[in-house]
């Protein structure tokens, strides 16, 4: 019986149109451009900052820019997951609303935090729905408005952060390409170093909570860059010996977009050469969920059918993994620009 497997038909991308610079961000805060350059290599990033719009908003954004490229009517989607680290609010799930918005009524959703790593385990857990054979059409988000929850007078992580969107849509294939393989794993241990400290069940929202500012993120630098390093590239290096990939047939590895420092390191870890990895770190900023897909969506006019891709991503829990992607089409024909 020939294996089904899931492939990417297509991808869509939303960014606010709001940039952040370093200059500004050093009247706001302690800091500078050549300290942000220096040690976490972003540029600029984009903010959502009209009143009264969340996640859900540029998620909706990606989603239709989505369908309409991939000629995909709304009815025709039959699941919805969104990976998100700062959902509209706490229940219903921020997938629902996407749908809600963008006219999807025949599909069910959710959604899925695994922090920086929310859309690379939404990705393969819905790729398994399209295995299965149950499912035919199923989009995958991956969004944060991560100003919401930074705090812009911590100058050692509001200068990291952005806000963002992106999705995929999944289809069935028995060809070659498509989602080929994935690694992805956890260690719970790591969630002392980065997290956000109040406004879950352990320390729900009070008076004093508020005041202390532990409703921001919470980040130890150190351990976390050496354990997204060391995890990255070890899960990417385990994909490519699987299947026998060598830096020669590597098309892209496309990691979470981090902070430079740690894509830097992940592929000198790796050896390969700065044109394999995808960058989109300098103008965005790490966007969390929304890192993997706006960098498919900004690369897209560059692949080609066959090309092989490495996923690779980590993030907070902690939680990383890696995955073997082998591409659909000729992203040239079907690439927007992008502004």
């Amino acid at each position: 019986m020939t294996k089904v497997k899931a492939v990417i038909k297509g991808v869509g991308g939303f960014v606010p149109s709001y940039v952040l610079t370093n200059e500004e961000l050093s009247k706001m805060v302690d800091t500078s451009d050549e300290w942000i350059m220096e040690r976490i290599g972003i540029k600029e990033r984009r903010i959502l900052l009209e009143e009264g719009l969340a996640t859900s908003d540029m998620a909706t954004s990606a989603v239709n820019q989505l369908l309409e490229k991939t000629n995909t009517k709304p009815e025709e989607v039959d699941m919805l997951i969104c990976g998100v680290v700062t959902p509209d609010m706490q229940f219903p799930a921020t997938a629902n609303i996407i749908c809600d918005k963008v006219g999807i009524k025949n599909a069910f959703g959710y959604d899925m935090n695994a922090g920086c790593s929310s859309f690379l385990f939404a990705l393969v857990t819905a790729s398994k729905f399209v295995e299965s054979g149950t499912h035919k059409k199923v989009v995958v988000v991956g969004a944060d408005k991560m100003s919401s929850i930074v705090d812009y007078n911590d100058r050692n992580t509001c200068p990291i952060f952005g806000d963002g969107a992106g999705a995929v849509l999944l289809e069935p294939t028995t060809e070659e390409n498509g989602l080929i393989d994935s690694f992805m794993q956890v260690d719970g241990s790591g969630r002392h170093h980065l997290h956000q400290v109040a406004g879950g069940s352990l320390r729900p929202a009070t008076f004093e909570t508020i005041l202390r500012r532990q409703h921001f993120i919470y980040q130890e630098g150190q351990p976390v860059f050496k354990a997204a390093v060391a995890n990255m590239a070890d899960a990417s290096i385990k994909m490519m010996e699987r299947h026998n990939i060598t830096h020669e047939s590597l098309k892209y590895l496309i990691p979470h977009q981090a902070n430079m420092r740690i894509i830097e390191a992940t592929a000198r870890r790796m050896k390969l050469e700065k044109d394999k990895v995808m960058l989109t770190i300098t103008k965005y900023g790490n966007t969390t969920s929304a890192t993997i897909p706006l960098c498919l969506w900004e690369y897209e006019k560059e692949l080609r059918k066959g090309d092989n891709i490495i996923i690779a991503t980590f993030g907070a829990g902690f939680a990383w993994g890696a995955c073997y992607i082998k591409w659909d089409y000729d992203g040239s024909k079907v690439a927007l620009p992008i502004d």
